[in-house]
């Protein structure tokens, strides 16, 4: 069974969790609505994406709408 060879120093801990920070979100814009979103993702408000149209938004409209109403 393995067991660590030596004890990690405070020093190794801090160099080894360096990378752990979060990274800054980089987001754009919709070439056909203009909404923010994140890259390479299609558009949650018009459905599409590199400039087609991929996802048929209406049904989560219509959706949401019910949700909202509901109470």
């Amino acid at each position: 069974m393995g067991l660590p060879g030596h004890r990690r120093t405070s020093s190794d801990k801090r160099r080894r969790a360096a990378h752990f920070a979060l990274k800054d979100l980089t987001i754009s814009k919709c070439t056909a609505c203009g909404v923010a979103i994140m890259p390479h993702r299609a558009c949650k408000a018009c459905g599409s994406y590199k400039g087609k149209k991929v996802v048929d938004t209406t049904r989560a409209a219509k959706r949401l709408v019910k949700k909202t109403t509901k109470k």
